[in-house]
C-alpha cells in the first residue's frame, strides 16, 4: 500500500466520537479549538482486517467466558519473529487489559512497599504514578541531552541503585518521549548493571514497532542471545501500531520459570477475569494481515515528522527538533524561542496545539513539549505553520 493510498482512505475525523483526544480539550485544555497532539492514539481508521474481524466476532453474538485459541499465539509469534528476530512461545505469554496494568501487578509481584524502582526521565509519566500510586520510592536519573539526542549516564545509573537499593527498573524502549531506539549495547550495559545489583527489569516494549529511524529494535530478552532473560519481563501490545487502545489488550512475556510461577502466583490473588475477546480477535487479525497497513501508516508518521523538523529547521532553528528513532511522538526543545516556564501558555494559546510538556515527563525537562505525529499531515502542517506564526508575533 502505497502512503498516498493510506492518506486517502485511512485518516479519519476522530471529533465527535467520545474521543479523548478531540472532545475533552476543553476539559484537559480550557479551549477547544486547538489541534490535538497530545495523547498518544491516531488518527488511523484500523485496517479491514480488523474492523472485519471485530464485526464477525460481534454478529456472533454471544460474549461468555472464552479460551486463546492456538491461531492467537502463532500470529503473536510470526509477528515478533519476522519484525523483531524474538518467537515467542505460548508458555510464556500472560494478557492484561494493559501496559500500564501489567506494569502496576509486576511491581506488586516482585517488590516490597517501599523499595525503590528506577526511572529514566524524561520518561512517559505514568511510570512515576504506577510506582507512587502502589507505594514505592521512584528514583529518576536523567538521561543526557546533547545534540538533540538522548544518552543513558551509565555512572549516574550505577550511582542510584545503589544510593537507593533498587530493586526494579522499569525500561522504556524504545524511550518515550526522548525518541529513542536502545542499542544492543546500550541495553547490554543496562542490562548487565542490572544484573551486577541484583535489580529485576521491567521493559515497557509497547511503541517497539513504530521505528521511523533507522535503528533496529531491539527486545531486552534477545539481548546478547538471550542472556538477560532470567531478570526480563516485557510488555507490549498491539494497541499503538494499530490504534486500539481502547480494545483493552495486552501481552506480558515472561520466558524465565521462576519469575512466571511468581507472576502467576501473585496474578491469582487479584485477577479473575477473562480475556478480552474483542481485543483478542482484533489484535490476532492485525498481526496476521496487517502488516502492509502498518508499514504504510509508518510512512506517515516519518514523513510527518521529516516535515516538521525540516520547516522548522529552516524557519527558526533554535527550536531543537529532538531525533526520531522510534515512537510517533516527537519532542521539541523550546528553551532558546520562549522562557521555559511559558513554553505550556505560548504553544496552547498562541500556537492553539493540544501537547504534552516536559514537566510532565520529569521535573528538569520544562521548556520542551511533545507532538504526536500519527496524524493527518495536514494537521502537522498547520501545526508548524501556527508555531512558525507565533514566534514572528
Amino acid at each position: 500500500m502505497k502512503k498516498e493510498e493510506f492518506i486517502k482512505n485511512y485518516i479519519i475525523d476522530r471529533r465527535g466520537t467520545n474521543s479523548t483526544k478531540w472532545d475533552q480539550l476543553k476539559e484537559k485544555y480550557g479551549r477547544d479549538d486547538l489541534i490535538a497532539m497530545w495523547i498518544a492514539d491516531t488518527e488511523f481508521h484500523v485496517p479491514e482486517c480488523v474492523e472485519e474481524a471485530l464485526i464477525k466476532r460481534a454478529k456472533l453474538g454471544a460474549f461468555g467466558y472464552s479460551f486463546v485459541p492456538d491461531s492467537y499465539y502463532k500470529a503473536y509469534s510470526d509477528w515478533m519473529q519476522n519484525r523483531h528476530g524474538f518467537p515467542v512461545k505460548k508458555d510464556w505469554v500472560r494478557f492484561s487489559t494493559g501496559c500500564i496494568t501489567l506494569m502496576a501487578w509486576m511491581i506488586n509481584a516482585f517488590t516490597q512497599k517501599d523499595d525503590s524502582i528506577l526511572i529514566l526521565t524524561p520518561v512517559y509519566y505514568p511510570f512515576r504514578n504506577v510506582i507512587e500510586m502502589n507505594y514505592r520510592n521512584p528514583v529518576a536519573v536523567d538521561l543526557v541531552y546533547k545534540d538533540n539526542t538522548f544518552y543513558l549516564d551509565l555512572d549516574a545509573i550505577e550511582e542510584a541503585i545503589v544510593k537507593n537499593n533498587v530493586k526494579m527498573f522499569l525500561l522504556c524502549s524504545p524511550h518515550n518521549p526522548a525518541g529513542r531506539v536502545w542499542t544492543e549495547k546500550e541495553l547490554k550495559d543496562l542490562l548487565g548493571l542490572c544484573r551486577k545489583h541484583h535489580v529485576l527489569v521491567v521493559s515497557d516494549e509497547i511503541h517497539q514497532d513504530i521505528i521511523p529511524g533507522s535503528h533496529q529494535f531491539i527486545p531486552a530478552a534477545v539481548v546478547d542471545n538471550g542472556a538477560y532473560r532470567d531478570m526480563v519481563l516485557t510488555i507490549n501490545s498491539a494497541s499503538k501500531s494499530f490504534n486500539m487502545a481502547s480494545l483493552l489488550h495486552a501481552h506480558a512475556i515472561i520466558p524465565d520459570e521462576k519469575l512466571r510461577a511468581e507472576y502467576d502466583r501473585y496474578c491469582r490473588g487479584i485477577n479473575r477475569t477473562e480475556m478480552n475477546v474483542m481485543g483478542l480477535a482484533a489484535t490476532e487479525a492485525a498481526y496476521t494481515n496487517g502488516g502492509e497497513w502498518f508499514d504504510a501508516s509508518l510512512e506517515v508518521i516519518r514523513d510527518n515528522y521529516n516535515y516538521l523538523k525540516s520547516e522548522l529547521e529552516r524557519n527558526e532553528p533554535k527550536i531543537h527538533v529532538c531525533a526520531l528513532e522510534g515512537t510517533y511522538l516527537a519532542f521539541l526543545d523550546f528553551r532558546e524561542v520562549v522562557p521555559a516556564e511559558k513554553v505550556k501558555d505560548f504553544i496552547i494559546d498562541q500556537c492553539h496545539i493540544a501537547a504534552d510538556f516536559g514537566e510532565q515527563f520529569g521535573e528538569n525537562w520544562q521548556g520542551f513539549a511533545r507532538l504526536n505525529l500519527a496524524t493527518d499531515p495536514e494537521y502537522v502542517k498547520k501545526a508548524v505553520s501556527n508555531i512558525i506564526s507565533a514566534l514572528k508575533k
